[in-house]
């Protein structure tokens, strides 16, 4: 099994009087992190809320009944926590009551879409996202070598775990998700009638990545007003399907001040969607892979070290730019990405004069792992 950055995170989080949420995408890997907590652990009850059971172990009618219920073990493992009803306030009426007893809990982005986390459990959760197996993950698992050669496939067919695991039938396999999966969660809790209009979105979105969107233009190309698109871009974003990048602005007069670019967790996600899986050497689209996929890992990265972080990309009204500006407690690192090793890549001189302290780091195929795994 590859061993998940966030499994040695969690022990610091344990024992607090809160509960442990985990979540991500379907097919990220939840259940089989519960999995692993639940063999590495003593004294659990592991619930699994797909099964009618598990949902019904939450029928409790008083506290009497949640000390008979839960009051033995150390450990509460719920799995699938989304298919029980007002989940948030019974895990609320749990920990109020029990605690010394440490819940932790996956769902799929239905806990986000459907609110019923947020405010129950308010000052009473530590919150972690699995996302897609990132770059450490796979250094760790398989060496330098193993990730140096998988590039290719990283771009193409992206990083879910069976995708990954699975050399011999990617395709398949993320098209599956990515056609059973993708809206699931969206259509069973926010009502969403067209579907195909969702789809029609993220196929735009897939089509514009490292360029600025514009939610009056998309809306134009789907058919919809703008109000609904931004409706549906923000729960995109709840489902950990796209993320968005705003602009940084802070000192200079002719930064942009408000624009927006938007880029996929997952490469073969976004592949899928526009049905291209070709090499890279026959594609026109390379350096957007390249730009999505390493923007994207600079993200799984600083999310799976629970960093304070804000992501942005640069650019001003007279068109220089720069792809990722990061910030991290009042740090400033700039990335540059090339496809192109060979490309000649100079940082604009109004963003090295205005932002002086700044970091500035150059990405491409030959120096991305020395940087990205630094301190790994």
């Amino acid at each position: 099994m590859i061993s998940r950055t966030i499994i040695p995170n969690l022990s610091k989080y344990m024992h607090k009087s809160r509960a442990i949420i985990i979540y991500g995408a379907r097919r990220t890997g939840k259940t089989t992190i519960l999995n692993a907590l639940a063999e590495s652990l003593n004294n659990i009850h592991y619930i699994n809320c797909d099964l009618i059971d598990g949902q019904e172990s939450f029928n409790f009618r008083n506290i009497d009944e949640i000390k008979l219920k839960f009051g033995r073990y150390s450990y509460l493992l719920i799995d699938e926590a989304q298919r029980v009803r007002d989940i948030g306030i019974k895990l609320k009426s749990i920990i109020d009551n029990l605690s010394d007893l440490q819940i932790i809990v996956t769902g799929s982005s239905a806990l986000e879409l459907s609110n019923s986390m947020i405010e129950p459990l308010t000052g009473r959760k530590f919150e972690f996202i699995l996302t897609p197996l990132s770059l450490e993950e796979l250094y760790e698992y398989e060496g330098i070598d193993a990730v140096k050669s998988g590039l290719q496939q990283r771009l193409i067919y992206g990083s879910y775990p069976e995708v990954y695991l699975e050399k011999t039938m990617p395709e398949e396999i993320i098209k599956e998700i990515a056609g059973s999966y993708l809206f699931k969660d969206m259509l069973i809790y926010q009502e969403i009638k067209r579907p195909e209009l969702l789809r029609k979105l993220l196929i735009s979105l897939a089509l514009q990545i490292g360029k600025e969107v514009s939610t009056t233009e998309l809306a134009n190309t789907v058919g919809l007003d703008r109000k609904t698109v931004e409706k549906y871009l923000s729960l995109m974003e709840q489902s950990y399907i796209i993320y968005r990048l705003g602009s940084f602005k802070r000192n200079l007069r002719n930064e942009l001040k408000r624009a927006n670019k938007y880029y996929f967790w997952d490469n073969g996600i976004r592949n899928s969607l526009i049905n291209n899986f070709n090499r890279l050497e026959i594609r026109d689209d390379a350096g957007a892979l390249w730009e999505n996929y390493l923007i994207t890992e600079r993200r799984k990265m600083m999310l799976n070290k629970r960093a304070s972080f804000e992501h942005y990309f640069w650019r001003t009204t007279t068109q220089q730019e720069i792809d990722l500006i990061e910030v991290e407690n009042g740090e400033i690192r700039a990335y540059e990405i090339k496809w192109n090793p060979r490309k000649k890549v100079k940082f604009p001189l109004a963003f090295t004069k205005g932002y002086e302290l700044a970091e500035t780091y150059i990405l491409n195929r030959e120096n991305y792992l020395e940087i990205m795994l630094k301190g790994v």
